[in-house]
């Protein structure tokens, strides 16, 4: 039998390495500034529900086996059928880009925390969204500020929606700027020490002030307009539609874990509009081949006028 020189030879293996080196924490590269180094595109399609399903309460994570078999299910979904009678219908799958596999993590949803996967929404909050929703053929003022080609908001801009989930980041000296393949927007983060706006100022997608935390970049959020969703995405389920207020306060964490992934994390809290606060974490996957190209979202957009302009013909019909 070789069993011993075998078991021999492994012992030396493992002696050659010390065991902290073996269980070291990987560092991120540097700017030229000495900060870490969160450069590139990243993006973050998923089919990973963005709250835990019923069907996998109290559980907070996938086996494997149970992984594959969403996949297979999410693969077999992924045809073109032709639009039901009087259904103007949508794209082709040619222009989804909504993921092929659950999070690296195998976490059963994206909302980490509280514990079930569920975002403690208060009843008022959510009879705001329905509201709103049943009123989009009214006005504007009733669609998202997605629909209107304005902004996906943050963090909503952050959550995986069915295409566009592509992000580059570039940092300079005392800034960091994230800009979103969605709406194609720039978003800039100063990390030099700058205090927040006056509370008198409210923005749309917040005033975002960040510092480093180590290797973590941590973007502390405040002065929200109340004009904004916190979602706008299908993809997001209930909450898409959940209206953000002024006392909506944001922190955001990016960590790079290795060369090709970041692990994003925000905790949103909103007394107005939540019984408690609420977390989200999402890995970003570094992807070189990826090319960000222009979304240019008015430019022969009429989804706005012809929704206005049915909602009018629905009222003079409801008229007669």
């Amino acid at each position: 039998m070789r069993t011993k020189p075998i078991l021999f030879f492994l012992a030396t293996l493992i002696a050659a390495f010390p065991i902290e080196a073996q269980t070291k924490p990987w560092t991120p590269p540097r700017t030229q500034d000495g900060q870490p180094d969160l450069q590139g595109v990243w993006t973050n399609p998923t089919i990973t529900p963005f709250e835990r399903p019923p069907e996998f309460a109290g559980k907070a994570v996938f086996t494997k086996q149970e992984a594959a078999e969403l996949e297979k299910q999410a693969a077999g979904n992924r045809v073109d059928r032709p639009p039901k009678a009087g259904d103007v219908g949508t794209y082709n799958q040619v222009w989804f880009d909504s993921g092929t596999k659950v999070v690296s993590t195998l976490q059963t949803s994206l909302v980490v925390d509280p514990p079930n996967g569920r975002v403690p929404l208060k009843p008022s909050a959510e009879a705001k969204r329905d509201y709103d929703l049943a009123h989009v053929m009214d006005s504007y003022e009733y669609m998202s500020l997605w629909d209107r080609c304005i902004t996906r908001g943050v963090p909503g801009g952050m959550f995986p929606a069915g295409y566009n989930n592509a992000y580059q980041i570039v940092q300079s000296a005392g800034y960091v700027v994230i800009m979103y393949e969605m709406i194609h927007s720039a978003r800039v983060i100063p990390v030099d020490g700058s205090p927040h706006l006056p509370s008198s100022v409210h923005l749309w997608d917040g005033d975002s002030r960040g510092h480093w935390e180590g290797n973590t970049l941590v973007v502390d959020v405040t002065n929200y307009s109340s004009k904004g969703w916190i979602a706008t995405s299908a993809s997001t389920g209930r909450l898409k539609g959940i209206p953000q207020t002024e006392a909506t306060h944001v922190v955001e964490r990016f960590t790079r874990t290795g060369p090709d992934t970041i692990m994003y994390e925000v905790k949103i809290e909103d007394p107005n509009v939540y019984d408690a606060p609420w977390k989200v974490a999402i890995p970003l996957v570094r992807d070189d081949g990826y090319q960000i190209l222009e979304y240019a979202c008015q430019e022969g957009n009429r989804s706005i006028e012809n929704i206005l302009t049915a909602g009018r013909l629905a009222d003079e019909t409801a008229d007669k």
